[in-house]
């Protein structure tokens, strides 16, 4: 089974943060899952919700299904091959988007086309919550991130820590309003949008 240590850490006190904005029910679609540690742990903690995980990285996706299959949750679907820049699958309505430690590790197109697809998933009211480093007008919220920020500009300079403000002002034009923003550890914030 493949572990992130950070998603083992960061976990629970996302989770904490989901079971106050996710709706009481409904298919919960996860975009870019990695290891799975999350979506697990969530359909673990939040059992009324079915949650989707899914990821753009097929090798990646034969690792999710392993867990998934391990963790035998009925709540906790098959994982699905979602590559944000392409066309969505097949999905049942969606009553909530989570996207956790990607935009930051992708183009900036990512983060576009991630908002365009939760867009066209969710019903007005619905939450699409995004978690990671973000700077907050065009400040870094701390020099670990800052340092994070230059190693990802080095590895890719498409990549880095997005400003808050940039990605909420793309967020709105999508139609979503900002909701509530939510200092977490290790220097990241939980940030939740509403579909207008």
């Amino acid at each position: 089974m493949l572990e992130s240590p950070a998603a083992e850490r960061n976990k629970q006190p996302i989770a904490e943060v989901l079971a106050h904005v996710l709706p009481p029910k409904g298919l919960v679609l996860e975009i870019a899952s990695g290891t799975g540690q999350h979506a697990e742990h969530f359909a673990r903690t939040m059992p009324p919700l079915t949650w989707q995980p899914s990821d753009a990285d097929v090798a990646m996706l034969a690792a999710l299904a392993q867990r998934v299959r391990r963790a035998a949750l009925p709540n906790l679907e098959p994982p699905i091959e979602l590559d944000v820049h392409g066309a969505l699958p097949a999905l049942p309505p969606v009553a909530a988007v989570v996207c956790i430690n990607m935009i930051h590790i992708a183009p900036w197109s990512a983060c576009e086309a991630l908002l365009t697809h939760a867009r066209a998933l969710l019903e007005p009211g619905a939450p699409l919550v995004l978690y990671g480093p973000f700077m907050r007008d065009g400040v870094h919220t701390a020099p670990s991130n800052a340092a994070f920020d230059a190693s990802l500009r080095a590895r890719n300079p498409a990549w880095g820590v997005r400003d808050l403000t940039d990605v909420d002002g793309l967020a709105r034009l999508r139609g979503f309003d900002l909701q509530v923003t939510i200092s977490m550890p290790a220097n990241n914030l939980a940030v939740v949008w509403r579909r207008a």
